[in-house]
């Protein structure tokens, strides 16, 4: 019976799905896979604080490595970690020394409170990075002049992963969970799946839970089976 074959028979009507425990993903430098979609990005990240302006925007999908970046920065500039919401002390901390703002456009902030942190930073010569999923000028933006600021900023987008990537990070996320898996397994999963980081975690987590469940080794016949359940469960959406 063929691998493929095999991910098709019925499992076992006992299985017990573990407990999910959670797998802290190595955030270093040196733990950075950098190719085409990162390379602009990295290289914002690495030039500080020789930025163009002084205020960086990174921008890209979920799991394409904003995370990582911005704590690469962090522990490169010492930054401080801010929310710009109304009484906040995110203008105070911008004045003393670099500041990090994650996913600006889904965690909320106040216009005249971020507005207040980039003249601070622009006044008293620091820096701020923030991350997004959007660009700026996609963002839920009243204040005039905070529009204008956020166009004055530096945007970096990152890019979608190659295969070549795909293939790396997966690889990467099976080390991060202290895991090794047979390339040739890497590559079978790369081939099916769609171009996407946030899909790699996802099958990555479906693998690690379902080879704890039957106490098995991670297979091609395990991915081919976690592959049709994703693609099953994306058509009842």
């Amino acid at each position: 019976m063929s691998d493929d074959k095999k991910a098709h028979t019925k499992r076992p009507a006992a299985e017990q799905l573990p407990l999910a425990f959670a797998h802290d993903p190595a955030t270093g430098r040196e733990d950075l896979l950098v190719s085409d979609p990162l390379t602009a990005a990295v290289s914002i990240v690495d030039a500080w604080p020789h930025w163009p302006s002084p205020v960086v925007v990174l921008t890209g999908p979920a799991g394409s490595g904003k995370s990582h970046l911005a704590a690469i920065w962090r522990e490169k500039s010492g930054s401080a970690i801010i929310r710009p919401t109304m009484g906040s002390d995110a203008a105070a901390l911008a004045a003393q020394g670099p500041v990090l703002f994650e996913d600006a456009d889904r965690a909320g902030f106040d216009d005249t409170e971020l507005f207040h942190v980039i003249n601070s930073v622009r006044q008293h010569g620091t820096s701020l990075l923030m991350t997004a999923r959007l660009w700026p000028m996609g963002w839920n933006v009243a204040l005039p002049d905070l529009k204008s600021r956020l166009k004055a900023a530096t945007v970096v987008e990152i890019g979608e992963p190659d295969e070549d990537l795909l293939g790396q990070i997966i690889i990467k996320l099976f080390a991060d969970r202290q895991l090794a898996i047979d390339e040739k397994v890497v590559a079978y999963i790369v081939r099916r799946m769609e171009r996407s980081l946030a899909a790699a975690n996802d099958i990555v987590d479906r693998l690690d839970l379902l080879a704890l469940s039957r106490g098995t080794r991670i297979t091609r016949a395990l991915a081919a089976e976690v592959l049709e359940r994703r693609e099953e469960a994306s058509g009842t959406d």
